[in-house]
């Protein structure tokens, strides 16, 4: 006998065309990470004229190519939003409705209390005291706006329903061009980190708006000319781009980081610890929360997902822009990136091993 309170699984379409599987390049990106430390560290110290130029080279509190580098990055990865796809919201309400509720009402605020507690108060005695703050909002920024093109291999990995996953996508994209910059000083005000509201402004205008304006113009055109098989086209042609800015931009910021690391090879240990608790801590509140409202596993896993993982190209993009490349802030972004592919692969791992408890039927 089923539980009487519990709520009927809302039904599921036929699924759409499953997006393709994670690439090479993607499985091992925390190993290219992880290399891009070796090397940044290593040009840092070798040729460190070559990286006080570049970082000189800034405008408005904004470094010029590392913003280049950020649009490569951000541009080809939100060419495969479709902004139509949020009329589809309605098809899975209760799965958008958890999806959401974690990621701007939960994910954010368990950040800035797990950087508070581990960051502020027990790793303290650990870390360079002028830093503390600084890696503080690196974390709160990290968590502040939710993944975008990532999720998508993630959902195709764990046989999540394709349609659930770009409408809610595309909403949280939509949420972000006005909820981030008032959310984020939000947390920094809490935190007592002074920000100033024109740079955080101009971050959002720079990293979030321009770049959905731009994608979605060209994404128009594309499918106005070509059609889908264009488009396709154009995202594998750009796909290589976008890791490759990526990676260029951390060899960056390790080459000015080098120096802290070296003092202090325990930092990027202990700043991954709030960022692992918050991680599994969201993505199992979206997958338990689910259940309880009877969505279908196939929304579930990747509302889990989505719940869970971080726009950490936005978050190194704005704590450049904020904090500037040699800052603690940028670090603790660059951290979220080492650890986001290995730690969201098990979340996979674990919603896939699970599912039978999910669709089991609830005890009377």
């Amino acid at each position: 006998m089923t539980n009487p309170t519990s709520v009927r699984a809302e039904p599921v379409e036929a699924p759409a065309k499953a997006r393709p599987a994670m690439s090479l390049f993607e499985r091992y990106l925390s190993l290219w990470v992880a290399l891009c430390i070796v090397a940044g560290i290593a040009l840092g110290a070798a040729v460190p004229g070559v990286f006080e130029t570049i970082a000189a080279a800034e405008v408005a509190n904004v470094n010029l190519p590392v913003a280049v580098l950020i649009w490569l990055m951000i541009i080809p990865m939100l060419l495969k939003i479709d902004f139509a796809a949020m009329g589809r919201v309605r098809q899975h309400a209760r799965g958008v409705g958890v999806t959401l509720f974690i990621n701007w009402a939960v994910k954010p605020f368990s950040m800035a209390l797990l950087a508070a507690i581990f960051i502020g108060w027990l790793f303290r005695p650990l870390l360079p005291e002028a830093q503390i703050e600084s890696y503080i909002a690196g974390l709160i920024l990290l968590a502040a706006a939710p993944c975008t093109a990532m999720v998508f291999v993630w959902s195709n990995l764990c046989d999540g329903e394709p349609n659930y996953t770009l409408s809610q996508v595309a909403l949280n994209d939509l949420i972000m061009v006005f909820a981030f910059a008032p959310l984020v000083a939000l947390l920094l005000g809490v935190a007592s980190i002074v920000v100033p509201w024109e740079t955080l402004l101009l971050s959002v205008a720079l990293y979030i708006v321009v770049p959905v304006i731009v994608a979605q113009a060209i994404r128009r055109q594309v499918l106005a000319s070509g059609g889908e098989p264009a488009l396709q086209r154009l995202l594998a042609a750009l796909g290589p781009v976008s890791l490759v800015a990526l990676l260029t931009t951390l060899v960056l910021l390790f080459a000015f980081q080098g120096e802290q690391i070296l003092a202090q090879p325990l930092v990027i240990l202990l700043l991954a610890v709030p960022i692992l608790i918050q991680v599994y801590f969201n993505a199992g509140l979206a997958y338990w929360l689910s259940k309880k409202f009877g969505v279908a596993w196939c929304v579930a896993a990747p509302a889990a997902l989505i719940g869970a993982s971080n726009f950490f190209e936005l978050a190194v993009a704005a704590a450049i822009s904020l904090f500037g490349l040699n800052s603690g802030a940028a670090l603790a972004t660059v951290v979220g990136v080492l650890v986001e592919v290995p730690v969201m692969l098990s979340v996979v791992a674990l919603v896939k091993r699970t599912r039978g408890w999910y669709e089991a039927p609830a005890a009377a």
